[in-house]
């Protein structure tokens, strides 16, 4: 109702916007309207509703193509249109779409019929349709609204009576709607509320399997509607088949081949044709010989049937329960027991425990003896007789005229030959091969071969015998550890031969080694394990062993050492010091010195005597030379130091004694030599240099010194290594020492007292940077001997300064003497400036020397490099006691190639420094740093960034230079 209202407004508020746009009164009009139409529902398209007519004003106009429309509905619809009919009259009738509906559509539309015509005059009306209702038959919802319903029923008790169906239906009036069901049937009833119910139980075998239900619905005016439901009775399995086989006793032989049939077993299923039935057969339990079709009830032999195996063997029958079922899954069943007899056949041949025999007689077996009886290991397994019967027949192969079978057929093998093996007549037969059979008596007749190995054991008769009732073997005492010295062998009468084995029992052993021999057991070769010595054993006997496993015997093994030069020639000491003065007489006992020697496989006269090494202008001789272990060292010529031909005051000779001395006896064995070392360390020493009152005297000194020795090669490595580690750790020290004061303790800079000078009159500045080093005198007191060459050096005890005392240079150039100069710094001019590119810091800078130093706080950019020109190398006049110069230049005491040019070349000049005096006992020097031009090491193009010098040295601070000292 509020739409409709609503709707009215819109019309009247359209109606009065266009009766505004109408200009000189009313020309052109609707007839007929408004007005009001009817149309019933569910019309059809083009069915008339309403017909009006337009009048047009006198002066000649027509309407307007297209008009008149309808402009708008309320509700909105397309449901009617405008189609043209005589001459100025128009009909509304219904387009079909939608098809109109009272129950379920607005049952009143407001058409709103705008007309206008060629001159510009329109007008607008409004028809209403009224939609008159219809009564309309019911209709069925759900499946039947449009296709058949088919209903299953299970027959029997599982589909009880009661309800099968709901049905749907409606009236579109909402009239109360009546069910009722044709032909009328017994078994169905419908309800007033549209339910379908069963009234019984269906039997598929008895009543009909399909029934056909029209079910009517009609309202209260008649008006109805008819759908079909089917009622299929669905066949269940509710019968029991049954078994139409009536044998139940079945007979077969054992060893029937698998598939071999036995029975067929039939049965039938009562249920009606409509079903599908499908009987299948089973064996239940299981049984592992027989199985059965389970489609056609047909048994077979499953697998092999064997009667004479257990439990057959003593039960026969086997009894099968075959069960038949209409349904694979949970149908009707029914079972039947059938019985299987099996029958027994001749189908096992005798059978033995071993059909391979193997016997062992000792060949001292006397004739009669019973090896074996076949019988004892043979059987039939089959049930019955005569199946299980069998006797032995047949003895052939090699060795058959020596046995036989003992009553024949029995299975009785005795011996009836002479099997000794000493016996020429038997060839030493150790195995014979015979072969008897095993046969049924029944038929098939089957038979088995029996193999029987006899082997003939030999009895151990004989004792073994050595080829030689004593061996003796001569080896030298130098024969190699693992070298053969001889064999023994014995032999045995015994046949066949088993072999001798070979054992030392007794004998070869000595406080060192318990076994020095060994001897092959099976060869008896005889071997020596360890070293030989004439000195501590000349002879050895050993007792060797021959066995043959049962039987022993023994033989003596005289081993005689023979002796050899092995020994080397030992002297009381091997090392000696001795000391002998510069003027000693020739042939002269060197401090009473004599060397004692003893060798144990050489007589003293066979020693000799000489001197290998270190003789150097041959003062020195041993008397006697040979033939003695006694011998003294004497002078043989005297020194000669004054002329140069001695240098050497310490002398290291190496001696060598042999013992192949000619003297030695003919009867030793001559063919090697052992050489014995001694080493002598002999100090010359020399005159003394001031003479006394006394009279004169020669005093021996002996001195024992502690000598190196090749095998103690560790002890000077260990003390270099630790000395250098030593010294790294003290040097870093004092590197950590110097940069923290350098650091926390920075030197105040000494002002540049020169004042700058502007010379505008010469085109180039001539920059000079002067250096002063005072140069310190070093006193070396002491000397040491270098633990890795050996050489002698000296050293100053305060600064650690050290030099070689034979050729007076730095022991190590890289480290400089502390005390040994000091260098002052005059002024140094920075004449450009530049950025770092690493840091971003500006930086100035010498363009000659390279010096540079930060901008800001004016330290130095790189502390460890000095200037190139920061060396002044000056020679002061020593005063050391030695009257030689121990002040070396700068340049050998620092590690550095720039000191070492600029000392080479002459492009400097000193001169005085401003303020002071030059005299000759001036002991500071200074150096002009070279011009432009001039070459030097440090100078660089203008314009060019300097370049640092390669060199790394300490950093120089400005300090005042030091005088007089000492």
């Amino acid at each position: 109702m509020d739409g409709r209202i609503l709707g009215k407004r819109q019309n009247i508020f359209l109606l009065l916007v266009l009766l505004g746009r109408i200009s000189g009164g009313k020309t052109l009009s609707l007839n007929g309207l408004p007005a009001t139409g009817n149309v019933t529902e569910n019309s059809s398209a083009h069915v008339l509703v309403y017909t009006f007519s337009v009048t047009l004003s006198p002066s000649p106009s027509e309407v307007a193509s297209g008009y008149p429309l309808i402009i708008n509905s309320n509700p909105l619809t397309k449901a009617f249109r405008i189609d043209p009919g005589a001459t100025h009259t128009y009909k509304v009738v219904t387009t079909g779409d939608p098809v109109l509906d009272y129950e379920t559509m607005p049952n009143s539309f407001d058409l709103q019929i705008y007309v206008n015509d060629t001159a510009g005059a329109s007008d607008l009306q409004i028809l209403t349709v009224q939609i008159t209702d219809v009564n309309e038959r019911p209709v069925f919802r759900g499946n039947l609204a449009d296709q058949t319903v088919m209903i299953y029923i299970l027959e029997g008790n599982r589909t009880p009576p009661g309800v099968i169906y709901q049905i749907d239906a409606s009236d579109p009036e909402e009239s109360q709607l009546t069910y009722s069901c044709t032909p009328v049937s017994e078994s169905f009833t419908v309800s007033q509320t549209g339910t379908i119910s069963s009234t019984k139980e269906f039997d598929f075998e008895r009543d009909p399997h399909t029934y056909l239900l029209n079910i009517t619905v009609t309202d209260l005016l008649g008006l109805s509607t008819t759908r079909t439901v089917i009622v299929n009775i669905i066949n269940t399995n509710d019968e029991t088949p049954y078994f139409t086989t009536k044998e139940r006793v079945y007979r077969i032989p054992e060893e029937n081949s698998p598939g071999t049939v036995v029975a067929n077993i039939t049965a039938k299923d009562p249920d009606g044709e409509g079903i599908i039935s499908t009987l299948v057969y089973s064996i239940s339990p299981p049984n592992m010989h027989f199985s059965i079709n389970p489609f056609t009830g047909m048994i077979y032999v499953a697998m092999r049937i064997d009667r004479d195996a257990a439990p057959l063997r003593l039960h026969p029958n086997i009894s099968l329960v075959i069960r038949v079922e209409d349904n694979p899954s949970g149908g009707q069943t029914n079972e039947i027991e059938i019985t299987v007899i099996i029958e027994d056949l001749n189908d096992n041949p005798p059978e033995c425990s071993f059909y391979n025999f193997r016997l062992e007689v000792y060949e001292t077996a006397t004739t009669g003896t019973l090896l074996l009886d076949l019988r004892d290991h043979c059987q039939d397994i089959d049930v019955e007789p005569p199946n299980n019967k069998f006797n032995f027949t047949g003895l052939s192969g090699f060795g058959s005229n020596k046995f036989t079978l003992n009553p024949s057929g029995s299975g009785r093998i005795v011996l009836i030959g002479d099997l000794d093996f000493e016996n020429p007549d038997n060839l030493a037969v150790e195995e014979y091969s015979l072969t008897a059979v095993v046969q049924d008596i029944a038929q098939p007749y089957y038979t088995n071969n029996i193999y029987i190995y006899i082997k003939i054991t030999p009895m151990n008769e004989f004792f073994p015998v050595f080829s030689s009732p004593s061996y003796v073997f001569n080896v030298s005492e130098i024969t190699r550890a693992g070298s053969s010295i001889g064999k023994v062998s014995a032999t045995d009468k015994d046949l066949p031969l088993t072999g001798i084995t070979y054992s030392i029992v007794a004998g070869g052993g000595t406080l060192s080694y318990t076994n020095i021999f060994w001897i092959d057991p099976n060869e008896g070769n005889l071997k020596i394990i360890a070293t030989l010595d004439y000195e501590t054993t000349q002879r050895y006997i050993l007792t060797v062993q021959a066995s043959d496993t049962e039987k022993l015997a023994t033989v003596s093994v005289t081993i005689n050492v023979l002796e050899v030069n092995d020994e080397k020639p030992v002297c009381s000491a091997n090392t000696y010091s001795l000391a002998i003065p510069v003027d000693l007489a020739v042939g002269t006992n060197i401090e009473g010195f004599r060397i004692e020697c003893v060798d144990r496989d050489s007589s003293p006269r066979s020693f000799r005597y000489f001197i290998n090494s270190g003789n150097v202008n041959n003062h020195f001789t041993f008397s006697p030379s040979g033939g003695s272990n006694i011998s003294q060292l004497i002078l043989a010529s005297r020194f000669d130091y004054d002329s140069g031909l001695d240098t050497i005051w310490d002398y290291r000779l190496h001696v060598y004694i042999t013992d192949d001395n000619l003297l030695a006896g003919s009867n030793r064995a001559t063919a090697l030599i052992e050489t014995g070392t001694v080493t002598l360390s002999i100090k010359v020493i020399p005159k003394p240099t001031t003479t006394t009152t006394t009279t004169p005297a020669i005093t021996l000194l002996i001195r024992t010194e502690n000598v190196y020795s090749d095998s103690a090669w560790y002890v000077p490595f260990l003390i270099s290594v630790g000395s250098m580690l030593l010294l790294g750790l003290l040097g870093y020290l004092s590197f950590l020492l110097a940069k923290y004061i350098r650091t926390y303790c920075p030197p105040k800079p000494k002002a540049d007292k020169r004042p700058l000078k502007n010379t505008p009159e010469k085109k180039k500045v001539k920059k000079e940077e002067v250096w002063e080093m005072t140069k310190i005198n070093t006193v070396f007191d002491g000397e040491a001997r270098d633990p890795v060459t050996g050489k002698m050096y000296e050293y100053n005890s305060k600064s650690g300064a050290r030099r070689w005392k034979d050729t007076k240079e730095s022991v190590e150039p890289g480290i400089k003497d502390p005390l040994a100069q000091e260098m002052t710094k005059i002024n140094t001019v920075f004449d450009g400036e530049v950025r770092d590119p690493v840091t971003g810091k500006m930086y100035e800078y010498n363009s000659k020397s390279g010096a540079r130093r930060w901008k800001d706080t004016k330290e130095s950019v790189e502390p460890g490099i000095k200037h190139p020109l920061a060396q002044v190398i000056s020679t002061a006049p020593a005063n050391s006691s030695e009257g030689k110069d121990r002040m070396r230049t700068a340049s050998k005491q620092e590690a550095g190639t720039t000191g070492r040019e600029l000392a080479a070349e002459n492009n400097m000049a000193t001169k005085p420094s401003e303020g002071k005096a030059e005299t000759s006992s001036q002991d500071s020097l200074k150096l002009h740093k070279p011009k432009d031009g001039a070459g030097g090491r440090g100078s660089s193009s203008p314009g060019r960034s300097p370049v640092p010098s390669p060199k790394i040295y300490p950093q120089l601070q400005p300090k005042p230079a030091l005088k007089n000292v000492v």
